[in-house]
């Protein structure tokens, strides 16, 4: 009789029950992802079908890096942190799924924590198996010093600076100008709450310099950030991003998790 995995019933208790470790059963059900065409070809599509491969590859990361450090490559970019949650439900014809990681490096940016939710995500199975997600939520917590760091990177004519009570100090050397500012963000907009301003050492009356409302530019992939509020040091943010197309090969994502090295996303 053919059997077949069942995700339902399978964890790394049961297969230390059998006398065999989560990875060697979790690399023996994974075994038709070494070559999807060939599985498909021979009729033998269990292993193939959305459900199955959300589980596995969700139980498979849980596994192997929970609570330990992810490497993952989205889109050419580096994204490295400690994985602390990831969930995959299905919610009707489609599924949903969920991240949150800590100490995050995110191609150079470092980022306290961030938590992503991806809805109406459909797993089309293949060389390569692809995922698209109707729409992506982050949200996270960034540190004021990093943020400055980020925006002191992007040719600016202000030299900014962050300081101890979180506000920042942005200086025009050219027009010699002081100015500590907060500010935050709704709907693309940037909000200067402008807290003091000094000219060549003099003080300039607050009345004098009104706030200011800066439109972002377009991120990408039309991503928009809703909110970005500040917490003493930290800004607590909220992007919105209206679909994400994600593909990856099977093969090398079952490779990476047996050998715990980077997963990979284009």
């Amino acid at each position: 009789m053919t059997s077949y995995f069942d995700p339902k019933s399978w964890s790394p208790f049961r297969a230390a029950g059998v006398g065999k470790s989560w990875l060697d059963q979790w690399a023996a059900v994974t075994t038709s992802w070494v070559d999807p065409v060939a599985t498909l070809g021979a009729g033998t599509v269990t292993a193939l079908l959305p459900d199955v491969v959300m589980t596995v590859l969700t139980d498979g990361i849980l596994s192997r890096f929970l609570g330990r450090e992810i490497d993952i490559k989205v889109h050419g970019l580096q994204l490295r942190g400690v994985l602390k949650r990831l969930v995959a439900r299905r919610r009707g014809a489609l599924f949903e799924g969920e991240i949150e990681l800590v100490n995050v490096d995110w191609d150079g940016h470092l980022i306290e924590e961030v938590r992503g939710i991806a809805t109406g995500v459909r797993v089309v199975p293949g060389v390569p198996t692809r995922l698209d997600a109707e729409q992506v939520e982050l949200e996270g917590l960034v540190s004021v010093a990093a943020v400055v760091a980020w925006l002191n990177t992007r040719g600016l004519d202000w030299e900014l600076e962050a300081l101890d009570s979180g506000l920042i100090k942005a200086t025009n050397p050219v027009k010699k100008l002081v100015a500590v500012v907060d500010a935050s963000v709704r709907e693309d907009l940037v909000r200067l709450d402008i807290r003091s301003v000094r000219w060549f050492g003099f003080p300039v009356p607050s009345n004098v310099v009104p706030p200011r409302h800066i439109p972002l530019a377009h991120l990408p992939n039309e991503a928009s950030i809703v909110r970005a509020v500040r917490e003493d040091n930290h800004v607590r943010f909220l992007i919105h991003v209206p679909s994400v197309t994600g593909k990856l090969d099977l093969a090398q994502i079952r490779n990476a998790i047996v050998a715990g090295s980077a997963l990979i996303v284009w």
